[in-house]
């Protein structure tokens, strides 16, 4: 089967996942390798940030590389929150730490967290949707140290009508900036199958969002279930190659040491 690349663990303010469990549900699943993204996002729309320590991070994956070194491969990766007046702390950070892969994902955007109905009160879905896409083209601009943009549409996952009326077509123009900004960096998107789970039948990025990427050239896409229990590790990932090829990719990406490894579609 594939990588995962996009996994958390109780490093996660949002998870209770023992590493270990996750690990030996990767093993159950036949997966390839895996890589725990676990989220640091020093300011939350909650006002309670989602950070951990890296050096204790660091140590406990460390342990279970050398001991699972014969049968799986584990990176160790970070998630950040992006927001513009935190990017000097973060690039100090991935600078300290040595990640196998850095995620940036958009999440609060002007204080307010998708998550929560408040980002889409007094206003249309689109409305809200132009506002998440336009904070993620600014941060694209800003930061530079990373390797993936996370579920470049992750806003659709809790509107009120979530992708129901969302459409590809009515955010081209920022969306094919975005695409741009990635490509001219060499930076890739990922396909995130927690889109399944949320009830979207999509991943995140839709499967028009990921098509439209590769047409335009970006080849980097890395693999992720975005899990945060056992029971989610390598979800729905039985679809993936039919996406991939739709999307007109015959390889996938895993990041090592900061560097793309190319996969090809089993």
């Amino acid at each position: 089967m594939y990588w995962d690349t996009h996994l958390h663990c109780y490093f996660s303010t949002d998870s209770q996942a023992k590493p270990e469990d996750m690990v030996e549900a990767a093993i159950d699943k036949g997966l390839k390798g895996i890589c725990f993204t676990d989220h640091m996002e020093h300011e939350y729309a909650t006002g309670k940030p989602f950070t951990f320590d890296p050096d204790t991070y660091f140590n406990e994956l460390r342990i279970l590389q050398e001991k699972y070194q014969n049968i799986l491969p584990i990176c160790i990766g970070v998630e950040l929150g992006i927001q513009p007046h935190l990017i000097e702390s973060y690039e100090q950070m991935v600078t300290n730490y040595a990640f196998d892969q850095v995620i940036a994902s958009s999440h609060t955007v002007h204080g307010r967290d998708p998550y929560y109905p408040v980002f889409f009160e007094n206003r249309t879905e689109e409305e809200a949707h132009r506002e998440y896409f336009l904070a993620t083209l600014k941060n694209l601009e800003m930061f530079d140290d990373f390797d993936i943009y996370g579920h470049i549409d992750y806003v659709v996952r809790y509107g009120p009508n979530q992708n129901k009326n969302f459409r590809y077509e009515t955010h081209c123009d920022i969306l094919e900036q975005i695409f741009r900004v990635l490509i001219e960096k060499g930076k890739g998107i990922e396909i995130n199958m927690a889109g399944y789970k949320y009830g979207l039948n999509q991943p995140n990025p839709s499967i028009a969002i990921i098509k439209r990427y590769r047409e335009l050239g970006g080849e980097i896409i890395t693999i992720g279930s975005d899990a945060h229990k056992p029971e989610h590790v390598a979800y729905e990932f039985l679809r993936l190659k039919e996406i991939l090829q739709y999307t007109g990719f015959t390889h996938y990406t895993v990041f090592q040491k900061r560097q793309p490894v190319f996969y090809t579609v089993p």
